[in-house]
């Protein structure tokens, strides 16, 4: 099944592709208090595809929901569920943990900005690939199951006793140490720890935490479009 949805004829195209076994319904996000685009959530079965045109200027973010389910009308989804009790998210965010594909498309085919992050933690693996474009242009990818290493106290379990899901440190302890915050808020005062070097180690490409720019921030000029592939 291949969908195509055009959302503003504009700076970027986004194509998204499922190749998890099992559906995802991904949401989109707008950021700077922009509008948000005309659609902010669709299903994606295994396999699909579906195709969206960004704004340009334009920044925000995709993440993929899981174990979503459809109760007297009202959506909910067990894993960064956006709490619009709809599939469309309305412009609100993914309740972390959520793996997160950033983009920051610029004016007139100038410098772009992308990358996939596990600081609000990781549910789904993911990847964004630039398409055309200049400059570096490299894929940033989370292709790992992180769920599959995460220690007891980051597990985000389903009604199975399963793992769904990944906790930042930050998440589950809430300390300023954890989220790089009152006197940790500089990349000289806030670095790696034993729980963000996890998501690295898994994921050397994505953002383990709040400081990791130098490998995890990627760019590219151009007015190239992107892929971005869930379960890559």
């Amino acid at each position: 099944m291949i969908l195509f949805l055009y959302v503003v004829v504009g700076g970027a195209t986004v194509t998204f592709t499922n190749r998890c076994r099992y559906t995802v319904w991904p949401g989109t996000l707008t950021g700077d208090q922009k509008p948000q685009l005309s659609s902010t959530g669709f299903v994606l079965a295994p396999g699909a595809t579906n195709s969206i045109n960004l704004p340009s200027p334009w920044s925000g973010r995709f993440w993929a929901r899981t174990g979503c389910s459809n109760n007297n009308g009202r959506v909910s989804c067990a894993t960064a569920d956006c709490a619009s009790g709809q599939v469309e998210c309305k412009g609100a965010g993914a309740i972390p943990p959520a793996t997160l594909v950033e983009i920051t498309v610029a004016s007139n085919g100038g410098q772009d900005f992308y990358d996939v992050s596990n600081v609000d933690g990781f549910n789904v693996p993911m990847s964004v690939t630039p398409q055309g474009g200049s400059g570096a242009c490299k894929s940033s990818s989370c292709p790992r199951n992180i769920n599959t290493v995460c220690p007891s106290e980051l597990q985000l379990k389903g009604s199975d006793g399963s793992v769904i899901a990944c906790k930042s440190a930050c998440l589950a302890f809430n300390t300023d140490q954890y989220c790089c915050r009152g006197r940790y808020n500089t990349a000289a005062t806030c670095p790696p720890t034993n729980y963000s070097n996890i998501f690295k180690n898994q994921c050397p490409d994505a953002y383990s935490y709040a400081y990791d720019d130098k490998s995890s921030t990627f760019t590219c000029s151009g007015r190239p479009s992107y892929a971005i592939t869930f379960c890559p």
